[in-house]
């Protein structure tokens, strides 16, 4: 997927967690992710949070470290 559709759906994943009580959101934004995207699409989330994440919301940079804590890449 390009890389601006990529960042476009996570950062419409972030704007609803965003809404939601708590102050764990960037967690459950990375779990939101491990649960429902496939895992190229989670290395394209890795690799371009790598080079910067340009056009990313602070929340989905955040919960990518969370996913990266909590799960070994293959």
């Amino acid at each position: 997927m390009s890389p601006e559709k990529m960042v476009h759906m996570a950062n419409q994943i972030a704007t609803f967690f965003k809404t939601q009580p708590g102050n764990d959101q960037a967690a459950r934004i990375a779990a939101h992710l491990t649960d429902y995207w496939e895992p190229r699409m989670l290395d394209q989330l890795h690799d371009h949070v790598g080079a910067g994440g340009k056009g990313l919301d602070d929340l989905v940079i955040a919960a990518e470290a969370e996913i990266v804590k909590t799960h070994v890449r293959a």
